[in-house]
């Protein structure tokens, strides 16, 4: 089938529920068992045991996500930084080392360096641009390769078919957050990856209203997630996971409107003075455009630009304060359109981010294009105006 088409049938079961078109909403702790034989036989993977170990709710949406992406099992967590969190874990004890891509989301950084640390596991950043040269920073002990494609806040393009050779000729585990394309513009399991984490409450749920991680694996590396995914006691509630399933549905057709929204708006942005740099991979003039069009099959609406200086926060609020349509604030993946001033020079050690430009980033949703541009042209004459102050 056609991923339009899977997004659309994968998961659902309507003969299992009156006929009903979608999964109903189970809210569920205690499930009971008709004769000690069945409580015996139990099997949380193929049959409904106990509300964390999994509903109807939560097969549908594991099933439907694993579908879309490739893999063979998916678990819903309870964020994506809990999914993050949770598939380390799988792979790591004491004395092992990790390594980790230097433009990742700061929360994994923040996670390996506070928490991964205190436990005896050392994480290594390395360059993002490094490719099948990853093979040199590879140690007997090194048991993970954490890789995000693009990057956070810089949208560096990762070569990770070859990261992902090398990892393997190694025996080492590759781990890929691919919120940013989702299973429909990224497939993972084609391009050697192991492990799938996502913060589902971007694009999976895409409304802005409810969190959600998923991870999805391979059958081998299945069994360590499981094991990890129990006994950290991860689950995400039925609720979220009803409104991922929604969002879920219409991902195609959003995404196409996010992906034009965001070429008409990054073209746009181009020819402001202010702005030196858009940092989004599916321009052609992006340094990782090629990786972006050979491994690829969309871009989502989440990029950044680069102004030409460091913009003090007056110049800035004059920017921003007076937007309409674009609204600060964390998370994006919903249909509204966002924009945060970004500060990468803070985020790397192993590579340096030396533009001393402003970065702000930008996700642009599904509000016309004339309304969108109409909005910033405004903001950027107010920061004119401010910036001759």
């Amino acid at each position: 089938m056609k991923d339009e088409t899977i997004l659309v049938s994968s998961g659902r079961h309507p003969e299992d529920n009156y006929g009903i078109v979608n999964p109903p909403v189970y809210h569920a702790s205690t499930v009971v068992f008709p004769t000690l034989a069945a409580w015996r036989k139990r099997d949380p993977l193929k049959t409904v045991t106990y509300g964390r170990a999994g509903t109807p709710t939560t097969h549908a949406l594991q099933e439907a996500v694993a579908a879309i992406e490739g893999g063979v099992h998916a678990l819903a967590c309870s964020s994506g930084l809990g999914a993050i969190t949770t598939a380390l874990l799988a792979f790591v004890k004491s004395g092992d080392h990790i390594l980790c891509t230097d433009s990742a989301y700061f929360p994994t950084r923040n996670y390996c360096q506070k928490v991964l640390a205190r436990f005896g596991v050392e994480t290594t950043y390395y360059d993002p641009l490094i490719g099948g040269n990853i093979a040199g920073l590879i140690r007997p002990n090194t048991k993970v390769v954490y890789t995000e494609c693009p990057g956070s806040l810089t949208f560096d393009m990762q070569d990770i078919p070859a990261i992902s050779a090398a990892a393997h000729a190694r025996g080492v585990i590759v781990m890929n957050d691919n919120t940013w394309a989702t299973g429909l513009y990224f497939k993972s399991f084609e391009k050697g990856v192991d492990v799938s984490v996502h913060a589902g409450t971007k694009y999976i749920v895409g409304h802005s209203d409810a969190m959600l991680g998923m991870i999805v694996t391979t059958k081998e590396a299945f069994p360590a997630i499981w094991e990890s995914f129990r006994l950290s006691g991860q689950c995400a509630g039925p609720d979220d996971m009803y409104l991922g399933l929604r969002g879920f549905r219409t991902m195609s057709a959003r995404l196409v409107q996010h992906q034009q929204r965001a070429l008409t708006l990054a073209n746009w942005l181009k020819q402001q003075p202010e702005v030196t740099r858009v940092l989004y991979p599916a321009l052609p003039d992006h340094p990782g455009h090629a990786i972006w069009k050979r491994d690829f099959r969309g871009a989502s609406g989440l990029f950044s630009v680069v102004l030409d200086r460091a913009y003090d926060d007056t110049a800035l609020g004059a920017l921003l304060d007076g937007l309409e349509l674009f609204g600060m604030g964390a998370s994006w993946g919903g249909y509204e359109s966002l924009v945060l001033p970004a500060e990468p020079s803070n985020l790397r050690t192993a590579t340096k981010w030396d533009d001393p430009g402003t970065v702000l980033r930008f996700h642009v949703g599904l509000e016309h294009s004339d309304d969108q541009i109409a909005d910033l042209d405004a903001g950027f004459s107010r920061l004119r105006k401010a910036a001759r102050a």
